[in-house]
């Protein structure tokens, strides 16, 4: 035992000194020379320690908190007192201390090397951040750390970028070998941005030569570009088909009430798009609700907006039709001038209520980012969210319309309105209920146009013609054929979008739709009962 104790303690005062040794001070020397390359070198150095003691050097480096003594140890200073840069240890601060000068050049490196020890942090998201600020410029000297990076790194999407920046470092490696592998693994990335620097590559020189002398890699960096480009295109495609499905959502959202107030009742209603406007407003006031009395909860406003804007619009809508559109069955001009008049009383009354500017509806937590696919394709969450909750609303207005029995007593007026009084049912609480229904929908569309952008007095004006095109379109109360033509619109448009603009292919939609509605008056599907007769 009288042996034992002080080896012991002999043990444990070497793993402190060693513990306390986080930075090798031969590693520090150059930091205070007046040699640019190696206080440089000094820098990666330090950096592919990916250490915390090396991230703090680096801070105190950029800070210019960081001052050397004339025997060259080097200390951070804060305040009133230096730690030792290699040691760590806490002393008083030494006479004759000078602050380190730092170049331009030299702040480059170390705001290179911060952003590159990001890629170790805990949290995944300020990894992601810190490979893809990477991808803007990554630094061959960086390639230690990112390689240490890459063996610790668990996550797909931020192991394939970091094989990615460490494959276009080498680019410029002085080995033919290490720059035809290079080429060879880029060829499974999506990122069209590597296509400049491989052209580059082929491209001739005011001296005629390309900008890469060996062949081998001339044809690797074809074969890689080849690749490169098939890839995007699938992505750019990919991307024009989900978001064309987006905007038919939105879209059918905004048309699928206007199908049944003017597809089945006959009612040209151009107040439509305030009734979406009312939805939104109806979401913005439910987040101002939650946000003030049940802070703990505001993630789930959007649950008490969705019934919310259901009541508000269709209530909105029923005091319309008991007031105004009753007196206007069967005088479709009549009716279209005064939904008019009232859709500018609507927006008017919203200014005077919320002001003239637009207000801001913040996505909920779980609605927020987006999932990442072929590579580079980010689809949002709240366009996924859009695009599920418009094919639950198609469901329960189908529901609705064929195993209820409001939706029985809709289909026989809409067929035979005689027949059915005739009958015993009362057509004109029907046509209430039809009408509130319908503006029902409408506020549920504006809660998702809600979560797609600001909400202002004049959001519905986006939507009414094109949600009177969807309807057209898809034949006058067809519900298959308002599904139909609202994804269709919207595929069409996305498509049309790169090559003619956004105003040119909007243009070009219009005209083919007033060349098959000349052709096909009735629609992709034509109406069926004795009042189409």
């Amino acid at each position: 035992m009288r042996l034992f104790s002080p080896l012991l303690a002999l043990a444990c005062l070497c793993l402190s000194s060693l513990a306390q040794a986080a930075i090798d001070p031969g590693l520090l020397k150059p930091l205070t020379g007046d040699d640019p390359d190696a206080r440089i070198a000094a820098v990666s150095g330090i950096a592919a320690l990916a250490t915390p003691e090396a991230m703090r050097l680096l801070q105190a480096l950029q800070a210019e908190t960081l001052y050397a003594t004339p025997d060259g140890k080097l200390f951070i200073v804060d305040g009133e007192q230096a730690e030792d840069a290699a040691t760590g240890q806490k002393v008083a601060i030494p006479d004759g201390i000078d602050g380190l000068m730092v170049n331009n050049r030299l702040r480059a490196a170390v705001e290179g090397a911060l952003s590159g020890l990001k890629l170790l942090a805990p949290d995944r998201a300020q990894r992601l951040a810190a490979a893809q600020e990477l991808q803007q410029a990554v630094d061959p000297a960086q390639i230690p750390l990112i390689r240490k990076a890459l063996v610790q790194e668990s996550d797909a999407e931020i192991r394939q970028i970091l094989q990615v920046l460490i494959a276009s470092a080498n680019l410029h490696a002085p080995d033919a070998a290490t720059r035809k592998l290079a080429v060879q693994a880029l060829a499974g990335s999506s990122d069209a941005r590597l296509l400049t620097t491989l052209q580059a590559m082929l491209d001739k020189g005011a001296d005629g030569k390309p900008g890469e002398p060996d062949q081998g890699v001339q044809l690797a960096a074809i074969e890689t570009m080849h690749q490169i480009k098939g890839r995007v295109w699938r992505m750019e495609v990919a991307g024009n088909v989900f978001y064309g499905i987006s905007l038919g959502s939105v879209l059918l959202l905004a048309a699928l009430g206007l199908a049944i107030t003017f597809g089945l009742m006959g009612i040209i209603n151009m107040a439509h798009g305030e009734l979406l406007m009312i939805g939104a407003y109806t979401t913005y006031l439910c987040q101002l609700f939650f946000r003030k009395f049940l802070p703990g909860m505001q993630d789930a406003y959007l649950f008490a907006a969705l019934p919310a804007a259901f009541l508000v619009a269709g209530l909105v809508g029923i005091v319309l039709e008991r007031t105004v559109i009753r007196w206007l069955y069967g005088r479709p001009l009549e009716t279209l001038l005064a939904t008019w008049g009232i859709s500018l009383i609507l927006m008017q009354a919203v200014r005077t209520i919320f002001g003239a500017q637009n207000v801001e509806v913040a996505n909920p937590a779980w609605m927020s980012g987006g999932v990442t696919v072929l590579g580079g394709l980010v689809l949002p969450y709240n366009r996924l969210a859009i695009i599920v909750f418009a094919a639950l609303v198609v469901i329960a207005v189908w529901l609705i319309l064929n195993k209820t029995r409001l939706g029985l007593f809709l289909r026989a007026v809409t067929q035979n309105r005689r027949m059915a009084d005739c009958v015993g049912v009362a057509t004109g609480k029907i046509d209430m209920l039809t009408f509130g229904l319908g503006s029902g929908i409408a506020g549920l569309g504006g809660v998702a146009l809600s979560q797609l952008g600001n909400v202002g007095p004049d959001l519905g004006q986006s939507y009414i013609v094109d949600s009177f095109m969807v309807v057209v379109l898809g034949g006058v109360g067809q519900l298959a054929g308002t599904v139909i033509a609202a994804l269709g619109l919207g595929e069409v448009n996305k498509f049309l979008e790169p090559v003619a603009g956004a105003v040119l292919a909007k243009i070009a939609i219009l005209v083919f739709i007033i060349i098959f509605i000349q052709r096909r008056p009735q629609g992709l599907f034509a109406m069926k009962g004795r009042s189409v007769e």
